[in-house]
């Protein structure tokens, strides 16, 4: 299909007059066009779309289309016909009441065109932009951010389901691709096994059986690999995406001893990062968040949080669920600052900020990142002899103990996680004669005392912070940050934000999009009709707590 850029075009009279009738105090839809006009343009997704072809649905409109199916969670056969009968929906659109609109297969083509694109942004920037022209949106003030897990749309299997099923998806396939070969290949017992779904159900209870499932499923599945990569097998079967998956899920969790297939010992398998859960999500990945077990993703909302405006969601970020809070700073500083809705404050929680974040958001955007810095932990970090009670003279390299000895070393290196860290270390001359020796270092066998150290903007930028934070001034402030669970919550109840209803990163990433767009034009709606944000809960129980217990009860901060 190809698309013809059209105006957004005036609202039909009729559509005008029938609205006002059904709607006297009005409705979402029709508030935001009245307050915000049209949201988007084609012009904006005209790169989508061929120049010859049949024509398309209006893309301006179909994104709005988008965004009122979050806000209302509706299906993309309720948001279809929604357009085609609701008169509010008609009014947002500036469609004629006798517009039939649209088959709802037309939404998911617009979202895979979404997608190849990597345009899913354009959609929150649109209502942003929007904001920002009525005067909704500032951006100079605070932001704060916090993630939450997502699980992914493919059910969670156990082992024995997981390693079936990608024997059974991979056959499948090759039943579609090379049903001549496969019948010539596959052995009488894959039918009765692999025919139907797996089924935890269906496995042996005790642990001696199951184990012996799960060894004669990993011979079958070696089997059929090595038929599809022989020279004899039909070109292109081997590049087919569910045979990839197969042989990475078997080098994951199989290998070969004595020629016998065997499971892999937990400590031989990949780390989490590049390890497959399912099958049928080859992107999602397990994690663990204290107690929390999932497969599949992480959201990151980052929103204002200033008085007398909306607190709008600026930036959102979808990663596996293995990447930690850690090194999300920069990336979501970097698309702030590409947008110009860059903060003066950002408050993150204690998964967020390290040395090297705090630094980088300081001299790469002048921003200043609050969060929980994490406590020394260092072998020797308390008493007289701790870290902190040694003097370190930056330009000329040393450091001198309590006692007064100068280091006679000072070493550039990397820590263990790849970092640069500086190797400060004593002379053991000095240090076997000294009386403290015990109490200084942390081995019983140890002769001299060794300190690591970040660099020097890092190290006085988390000196400074831990000293700050003891302060009752930055705790009070800090309470700002509590309001972005309520963001999460909102997203949860209104969008289903922790489940995937699509499958891979890059669908899931575009439904977090149209999430906080969908928040966003929410919050502008209770903003425009004076709707008071919502408290806190607090249970019957919880408001009878003593007055003196108060400040000790974990306190959620303003909205």
């Amino acid at each position: 299909m190809s698309m013809q850029p059209s105006g957004p075009g005036e609202i039909p009279v009729e559509t005008v007059r029938v609205a006002r009738a059904a709607f006297p105090k009005g409705s979402l839809a029709i508030r935001v066009r009245d307050e915000l006009g049209p949201l988007f343009t084609d012009e904006e997704f005209a790169d989508l779309f061929p120049a010859r072809g049949k024509p398309a649905w209006s893309p301006g409109r179909l994104a709005l289309v988008l965004v009122l199916q979050f806000v209302e969670g509706l299906t993309d056969r309720q948001a279809a016909e929604a357009v085609r009968a609701r008169i509010d929906f008609k009014y947002a659109l500036a469609l004629e009441l006798t517009d039939p609109g649209f088959d709802f297969s037309v939404l998911s083509e617009f979202r895979d065109r979404l997608i190849e694109a990597e345009a899913g942004r354009r959609v929150l920037d649109g209502i942003l932009a929007a904001a920002r022209e009525k005067g909704l949106l500032k951006t100079a003030g605070r932001a704060r951010t916090d993630s939450t897990h997502v699980q992914s749309a493919a059910r969670e299997l156990c082992w024995l389901e997981m390693v079936a099923e990608t024997l059974r998806s991979a056959l499948n396939t090759l039943a579609q691709a090379a049903p001549d070969w496969l019948v010539e290949v596959a052995e009488p017992e894959w039918f009765r096994h692999y025919a139907t779904r797996a089924e935890d159900s269906r496995f042996p209870k005790g642990q001696v059986g199951r184990e012996e499932v799960g060894r004669r499923i990993g011979a079958d599945g070696m089997r059929l690999l090595e038929a599809v990569f022989s020279p004899r097998a039909p070109a292109g079967l081997r590049e087919l995406e569910p045979v990839q998956i197969l042989r990475q899920m078997w080098v994951q969790h199989f290998h070969l001893t004595g020629g016998e297939v065997r499971r892999r010992d937990p400590k031989d398998r990949p780390p989490g990062a590049t390890r497959l859960v399912t099958p049928y999500d080859p992107e999602a990945r397990g994690s663990k968040k204290r107690d929390i077990l999932w497969d599949g993703y992480k959201a990151h909302l980052t929103e204002t949080c200033e008085p007398d405006t909306p607190n709008l969601i600026t930036n959102v970020a979808t990663t596996d669920a293995t990447v930690p809070d850690s090194v999300m700073a920069g990336p979501i500083h970097a698309s702030l600052a590409e947008r110009d809705c860059l903060p003066g404050e950002h408050w993150v929680d204690a998964g967020y900020p390290n040395a090297a974040q705090v630094v980088a958001a300081r001299s790469e955007h002048g921003i200043a990142l609050h969060g929980p810095m994490a406590a020394n932990t260092t072998a020797q970090k308390d008493g007289p002899y701790g870290q902190d009670a040694f003097t370190i003279d930056w330009d000329k390299q040393q450091v001198t103990c309590p006692d007064g000895i100068t280091s006679t070393q000072w070493h550039h290196r990397h820590s263990q996680h790849g970092q640069p860290v500086i190797r400060v270390r004593f002379n053991p001359a000095d240090c076997r004669t000294c009386t403290h020796l015990r109490d200084c270092v942390s081995s019983p066998k140890a002769e001299r005392r060794e300190i690591t150290l970040r660099h020097r903007a890092e190290h006085e930028a988390v000196q400074a912070a831990r000293t700050e934070q003891q302060t009752d001034v930055w705790k009070e402030r800090y309470k700002i940050r509590a309001g972005v669970e309520g963001t999460i919550s909102q997203g949860l109840q209104r969008c289903g934000l922790r489940r995937s209803r699509y499958r891979g990163l890059a669908k899931t990433s575009l439904q977090h999009q149209l999430t906080g767009a969908a928040i966003n034009l929410t919050r502008i709606d209770a903003h425009l009709t004076g709707t008071p944000r919502a408290r806190t809960r607090t249970s019957h129980f919880a408001a009878l707590r003593p007055a003196d217990q108060v400040d000790g009860a974990k306190q959620q901060g303003p909205n």
